[in-house]
């Protein structure tokens, strides 16, 4: 009987065993065989296609093919990038310093960075690039501009540019080893305050030594009784450098996050392995829809331990993690490998790649579950963040958003400077450059089509085939001048919203990307909401449910 029962025990010990054997040999037969079919089809396109076939082009566009069945994150990095993954693995790379985007359909200057050699040899934000080296710029090749003028430092690229409506100018740029700054502001804002204000962009390898030295800077000035952690707009980054600046403020042997692969057995839990800098200082963070993966990561640590208010509108909803393989010829594949958790338990994904790009509705409560943070607050898994005060930023005007969009007090931005760089940035009033500003916009012949324009030519649209409102549309027109001159007492009506925006344009042009963000920190809604917060106790406490 023993016998027996021990034949039994081995059989149903095999059976699981073989099964897996043959399921991997499944899948390395499917892997094969389809590799061989693929090298077929690419061989036999490449060489008897009717037209001549770029074999280069033709097989990594079967690369991206494949991977767009999957998630976005999951990209094939090429030659011409590889100065991308240096950027986050290492957090420098070489280049002149300049950050580049389009306007007007031109490939413009959008930042210098400080210090470097763009800004020493003279370029100003504004400037159209026209010609890097040989090559003619446009829009349609602007994701070739960063490969073009990246390159080992100490070697030289011929950039020209048109700057207003002068002829081109050329600079022979010095490339140098650019030290990517995680953090482009930090310190006591308002300056008579103790709150300290810090600013965080990214994620790169330097974060946490930067964020290590700015907390150190700040503690040695003098008291910090609050501080706001600013990751509005931060697309995130590496996975260890999210733990490392949550260590910042998380008690040492509290869990951070958590991370989990196809493989069940393959968890991982990232602790705090060092005392906070700062455990008991009061703490907010500023979130908003741009604020993805390792800004999740530290947002959730830090509210499923109630360390601090999560403030602001409900992040991106990233919850995925990548892994860089180099691969032969300086390519790489970055690859989505797990997904990571917060402290409570949470995955905060919004969107399931795997059922066919499925937006997770927080009303589906199939998918989302609730969860507990340790003073036994509920938070939810799914679509992001979801902050402690809900607060959204600004609501602007149709009339300062048409402004943005059109980039008109970006290029009176430049005007003014290359007019006007014997002043300094204390010597500007609010009135003077909003007079400027009219005039300029009077100059360039602006015109803007407000909400009630556009419904009364919608109006006349519908009935302009129609002749018994041959009358009616007589009428109607007649109101179109009058709405017409109404645009310029719109523009004064909105002089304060216009006014903050074109003073920030300029403080970024006198004293750099420092001078606009503290030039937007007196008007930023979100900001100013957080330093009201921390002077009221009982609010704070309560939000946090200390009470």
């Amino acid at each position: 009987m023993k016998k027996k029962s021990l034949i039994i025990l081995i059989v149903f010990l095999l059976i699981p065993i073989t099964g897996f054997i043959y399921s991997n040999r499944d899948l390395y037969f499917e892997i094969s065989k389809n590799i061989d079919i693929f090298t077929r089809v690419y061989k036999e396109i490449t060489f008897n296609y009717v037209d001549e076939i770029n074999p280069e082009q033709f097989l990594r566009a079967g690369i991206r093919g494949m991977l767009n069945t999957l998630d976005p994150y999951t990209v094939f990095i090429d030659e011409k990038r590889k100065d991308d993954i240096d950027v986050i693995t290492n957090g420098k790379y070489g280049g002149v310093g300049i950050s580049i985007g389009i306007r007007d359909n031109n490939v413009t200057i959008m930042e210098l960075m400080d210090g470097y050699s763009a800004q020493r040899q003279g370029l100003r934000v504004g400037d159209i690039i026209y010609q890097v080296e040989s090559t003619i710029i446009s829009k349609d090749n602007f994701d070739d501009v960063s490969y073009l003028v990246k390159g080992e430092p100490g070697t030289s690229v011929n950039v020209k540019i048109i700057r207003g409506t002068s002829d081109s100018l050329t600079f022979n740029l010095i490339r140098e080893e650019i030290i990517v700054k995680n953090i482009p502001f930090y310190g006591f804002y308002p300056e008579n305050s103790n709150n300290a204000y810090i600013k965080l962009n990214g994620f790169t390898r330097s974060a946490g030594d930067e964020f290590r030295k700015v907390l150190s800077e700040l503690k040695k000035e003098k008291e910090v009784h609050s501080i706001i952690l600013d990751l509005r707009g931060n697309p995130g980054g590496l996975l260890d450098v999210a733990v490392d600046i949550s260590n910042k403020f998380i008690k040492k042997g509290e869990l951070i996050v958590s991370t989990k692969g196809r493989d069940s057995n393959s968890v991982k839990h990232f602790y705090a392995t060092q005392e906070p800098m700062f455990s008991d200082t009061k703490l907010i963070v500023l979130v908003n829809e741009g604020s993805a993966s390792a800004s999740e990561i530290v947002a959730g640590a830090i509210q499923d331990h109630d360390r601090g208010i999560i403030l602001g509108t409900k992040t991106f909803g990233k919850g995925l993690v990548q892994t860089i393989t180099p691969l032969s010829y300086n390519t790489s594949l970055k690859i989505t490998t797990a997904k990571y958790f917060t402290p409570s338990g949470r995955c905060i994904q919004k969107i399931d790649y795997s059922q066919k790009n499925s937006v997770i509705s927080k009303y589906d409560t199939l998918l989302v579950n609730s969860f507990s943070t340790d003073n036994k607050r509920r938070v939810y898994s799914s679509g992001g963040i979801a902050p402690d005060s809900l607060v959204e930023e600004g609501n602007y005007s149709e009339l300062l958003k048409d402004l943005m969009a059109k980039g008109l007090i970006f290029k009176f931005a430049n005007d003014y400077f290359s007019k006007n760089q014997n002043l300094t940035y204390d010597q500007l009033t609010i009135g003077q450059l909003f007079t400027q500003f009219k005039d300029f916009l009077i100059k360039n012949d602006y015109q803007f089509i407000s909400p009630q324009e556009k419904k009364l030519n919608e109006l006349l649209n519908s009935i302009s085939n129609e002749t018994r409102f041959s009358s009616l549309k007589s009428k109607l027109e007649n109101f179109i001048p009058e709405l017409k001159s109404e645009m310029y007492l719109s523009i004064d009506s909105n002089k304060k919203e216009i006014s903050i925006f074109l003073h920030q344009e300029i403080a970024s042009r006198y004293l750099g990307s420092e001078g606009r963000i503290k030039s937007f920190l007196d008007s930023d809604h979100q900001f100013q909401t957080a330093l009201k917060l921390f002077g009221n106790e009982l609010a704070f406490n309560k939000i946090l449910n200390k009470l």
